[in-house]
């Protein structure tokens, strides 16, 4: 048997406590619209960002602008690598600087082409990870003729470590007696045409 009495005042007569309701049922909508607004975000979260999917993803660097003696940066796993246009003086001077703890890249697993010299595949070009292998401090490229105290008066360019003291030439080669144990670490890459790289693939290079 139905009433005819209003939603309310029916609640009333059965003895509910109809504000009392009235307050739970706005609390539980106004939770669920909450619970709504919030899910997106945080399910998205859960989604791999664009930087963690290109994480171990190779790079594509043209080097066709870099000119001789610039240094340049790129990012790869996370981590600077560094890409310097050596000039021909400088190349010259790498096979005369004296007092280098391992000049052939005999103590560290490096690619074949990182066991020469010049540490590299085109004689000009350095690739190299900028990060010490003392501690994974940051060197910082400091040039010949510096006026830097922590560099010696004779130094002949290349990158020295704030954090530690380790110098490295400009082959990414480490000076003896310095806290770094090994060379700096030589990417695998090759290069896809003569101005373009690709680091994080060791294959044939295309000399």
């Amino acid at each position: 048997m139905t009433s005819d009495l209003p939603l309310d005042e029916h609640a009333r007569a059965q003895g509910i406590d109809v504000e009392r309701r009235r307050w739970l049922t706005l609390t539980s909508m106004a939770g669920a619209a909450a619970a709504a607004a919030t899910a997106v975000p945080f399910v998205s979260s859960f989604a791999p960002s664009e930087r963690a999917k290109a994480a171990g993803a190779s790079v594509e660097v043209d080097i066709s602008s870099l000119a001789p003696g610039e240094l340049k940066v790129v990012e790869w796993r996370g981590k600077p690598v560094w890409i310097m246009h050596r000039t021909p003086e400088q190349l010259a001077e790498l096979e005369q600087i004296p007092g280098l703890a391992d000049p052939a890249s005999n103590r560290s697993d490096q690619p074949d082409y990182a066991k020469n010299t010049q540490r590299s595949i085109k004689p000009e070009v350095l690739v190299a990870v900028g990060i010490c292998t003392h501690l994974g401090c940051s060197p910082v490229n400091v040039a010949k003729g510096s006026a830097n105290p922590s560099v010696p008066a004779d130094w002949p360019g290349g990158f020295f470590c704030p954090c530690h003291g380790s110098t490295f030439d400009l082959a990414g080669r480490v000076f003896a007696n310095k806290p770094a144990p090994t060379n700096l670490e030589i990417p695998p890459h090759f290069y896809l045409d003569d101005s373009k790289l690709l680091i994080g693939e060791d294959q044939a290079a295309k000399a």
